[in-house]
């Protein structure tokens, strides 16, 4: 299996902030995103470059000046940052994960009903107890 290239918090709200509006030019994240963050042109410009590197921006030049969009939504974006956390991080175990969330003892009611729809879900799939 493939793995896919990591990607930072900051790279993660550029790519968020291109996907919210469908595409932009270089220009436009550096007055939308860039400039409110103090980032310098020459940044913000590195910045899509890496991503477009990674895979997860794509560009195509429209009436003289290259238009980037996301090649994958964000929703996949953060699935393969979690992938990459567990499996480097948490050595492919997720019951670090689970232990901290349960001490942490923050989790909201709506948060709770969307887990145990999760471990419903996989113990369908695993044909039993999860």
């Amino acid at each position: 299996m493939q793995q896919r290239k990591t990607i930072g918090e900051r790279e993660l709200a550029l790519l968020s902030h291109v996907d919210e509006r469908g595409g932009a030019t270089v220009a436009d994240v550096v007055s939308g995103f860039g400039e409110p963050q103090g980032l310098a042109r020459s940044t913000v410009l590195t910045m899509m470059e890496r991503l477009r590197e990674k895979g997860f921006l794509g560009r195509r030049r429209v009436h003289g000046v290259y238009r980037y969009s996301t090649t994958s939504g964000p929703v996949e974006v953060m699935r393969g940052a979690v992938d990459n956390f567990v499996r480097t991080q948490l050595q492919g175990s997720v019951s670090p994960f689970v232990a901290w969330m349960s001490e942490r003892g923050e989790v909201s009611r709506d948060e709770l009903a969307e887990l145990e729809a999760l471990v419903d879900k996989l113990r369908t799939k695993t044909g039993g107890d999860a």
